[in-house]
């Protein structure tokens, strides 16, 4: 069996989408027929997360942690309670390919990182998606590290000892430990995920926090700039 968990908090906006992908994916014909269960766990949420969710045929539970690392870990515990042999992870305002795990499993390594893209830079200035533009590695061996484009096999994830209960950073975490133990990581281009960098974001030092650190160093440049002026922009 193999398990998608979603880890969510006041996600009604976006869990439809995301879940919609995932049941996908999930059902997606070259996975020939293995059970795919999509698991989104709803952290402290006040709105209809899980109830869309649910709908739309995610196993879902619910935690009051408010903390990403833990929602991970008890997803993925759910997981494995289930039989899972290959965990995959997302988050909540991702949308994931319609192949996703197919090509995470395709690599036959002990773990995949994947990277992501971006389907709306409006939140942000014109500097920010030419930064990412420039500095991102969108191809095979990367070094990126997405909770949102992220799969494990469940005895490699056993073997580094699960997601630590951070509020933030758990992905990078749970990869370090990986490479201590000497698993097999795949740096992967190949399953696609889109995300969104949005500015309301809920891990304090995730993607979205990144995108608004990289917003805030450009605002400066934009502002001391003439209306016609073409701001030089600094890698």
């Amino acid at each position: 069996m193999l398990a998608i968990v979603i880890p969510a908090h006041n996600e009604a906006a976006h869990i439809g989408a995301c879940v919609a992908a995932a049941r996908r994916a999930a059902d997606h014909h070259q996975l020939l027929g293995e059970a795919a269960r999509v698991i989104v766990v709803a952290d402290i949420c006040t709105d209809q997360t899980g109830d869309i969710a649910r709908s739309l045929g995610a196993d879902v539970a619910c935690i009051e942690a408010r903390n990403v690392g833990m929602a991970r870990a008890h997803g993925a515990q759910r997981a494995l309670a289930l039989g899972a042999r290959w965990l995959a992870f997302t988050d909540a305002d991702t949308t994931v390919a319609e192949d996703w795990l197919v090509r995470q499993l395709d690599c036959c390594a002990d773990a995949v990182c994947g990277v992501i893209g971006v389907h709306d830079w409006s939140p942000h200035i014109g500097a920010v998606r030419e930064h990412f533009g420039r500095t991102y590695t969108d191809a095979d061996g990367h070094r990126h590290i997405h909770g949102a484009n992220l799969g494990v096999a469940a005895k490699a994830y056993l073997q580094a000892g699960g997601f630590p209960p951070l509020e933030s950073s758990e992905d990078v975490a749970l990869v370090e430990a990986l490479i201590a133990i000497g698993a097999r990581i795949e740096w992967s281009a190949s399953p696609r995920v889109v995300t969104s960098a949005r500015t309301d974001f809920r891990a304090r030092k995730g993607f979205g926090a990144t995108l608004l650190d990289v917003s805030r160093r450009y605002l400066p440049i934009v502002a001391a700039a003439d209306p016609g002026d073409t701001v030089a922009i600094a890698a």
